[in-house]
């Protein structure tokens, strides 16, 4: 007996990476999965069905059952034919995991126009398209009178959190996924869906070249290993997490923090009006027991 067992799953970007390690734990839960990927180059290029392949037969190998989907999930009808092949597949659709992504890393002044459309598209509106097609049919089903047990994990990034030099189009875009995740979590409770958010640290093909052989696994406890993301999905996935929307969650090895939105640190007040100059004078009051300058990237 799993968590998952008796649901439908869609993961994209499930070839490689986290989304593998997802998409296998899902299954092992007792999901069926579908397993999406493109087959891309980490820059988005070319297309092979090969590793998504891979990652349904060992789904069968273990007991469970899963088919591949190849589409495009930044493309409107990609995206809905990838939810309509779970429906159409397995009969339902109650979990969704957007985890697909690409990096075009730069500095702000030798990015491309195309660097930047191409990376936003990708992983924002490549999460948005599927999770709108999801809700049309969770809020068809809930307006239909049935009971509806609707997850949807996206897949965020502490870059996003706190910004990465070298990448404005990543950080903006895996922001934008945070602030878009408290709107769906806003807009779908009352149809029985849950929407979060994780930031993961892993060993993947993005994140090979950031943190090189830190990130090597050695003896003993992997904490970089993609299959410790996967748990936590996993229970945001179930039923046991039906109070938990809405929140992001930073998890890395055994380490699992949910964090806060947006809050003031530091604050001005009066009944009038402030001029330039005042707030100028009024400074050291406004980052009081804060600094001024650019906030710390880690959240460690």
């Amino acid at each position: 007996m799993g968590l998952l067992d008796g649901k439908v799953a869609v993961v994209t970007g499930a070839g490689r990476g986290i989304g593998r390690a997802e998409a296998l734990l899902l299954a092992a839960e007792g999901a069926r999965v579908v397993v999406n990927d493109v087959g891309a180059s980490l820059a988005g290029r070319g297309g092979d069905k090969h590793p998504a392949e891979e990652v349904v037969d060992l789904i069968k190998a273990g007991g469970s059952d899963a088919v591949v989907n190849a589409s495009d999930v930044s493309s409107w009808s990609g995206a809905k034919d990838l939810v309509d092949q779970a429906i159409d597949t397995f009969g339902s659709l109650d979990v969704l995991v957007n985890n697909a992504g690409i990096l075009r890393d730069k500095m702000s002044f030798n990015m491309e126009e195309s660097d930047w459309d191409d990376v936003i598209r990708v992983h924002l509106k490549g999460h948005f398209a599927p999770s709108h097609h999801a809700a049309v049919y969770w809020r068809g089903r809930a307006k239909a009178g049935e009971e509806v047990h609707g997850r949807i994990v996206n897949t965020s990034s502490e870059a996003g959190l706190f910004g990465n030099a070298g990448q404005a189009n990543y950080s903006a875009a895996k922001a934008g996924i945070a602030s878009m995740t408290w709107v769906l979590a806003r807009e779908l409770e009352r149809y029985g869906v849950t929407v979060n958010s994780i930031s993961p640290r892993a060993r993947t093909r993005m994140t090979e070249t950031l943190f090189g052989e830190m990130a090597a696994a050695g003896e003993g406890f992997d904490q970089w290993d993609p299959a410790n993301v996967a748990q936590l999905v996993g229970f945001l996935a179930s039923d046991e997490a039906a109070d938990v929307t809405g929140q992001n969650f930073i998890v890395f090895g055994g380490n699992i923090w949910a964090t806060g939105g947006f809050h003031p640190v530091g604050e001005l007040h009066r009944d009038s009006m402030w001029t330039p100059a005042e707030i100028a004078a009024a400074k050291s009051e406004l980052f009081a027991g804060i600094s001024s300058g650019i906030p710390p990237f880690s959240f460690f």
